[in-house]
């Protein structure tokens, strides 16, 4: 079965990006969230999150 990079429906705290990346590269969702909110300091972390919940298709 091919990986898809998929927006998680059951482990979401705003969009499920964070868990679908943690889901795909097999890491913990909760690291993916913290390094998320360190980007998120930057108008480009912000804009990056919005772009991959705008384009990342839902599980």
């Amino acid at each position: 079965m091919e990986k898809r990079l998929v927006k998680s429906r059951t482990n979401r705290m705003l969009c499920g990006v964070c868990a679908g990346i943690g889901e795909y590269f097999g890491i913990d969702p909760t690291v993916i969230r913290i390094l998320a909110v360190l980007l998120g300091c930057t108008f480009t972390g912000i804009v990056a999150y919005i772009v991959a919940a705008v384009i990342m298709p839902e599980q």
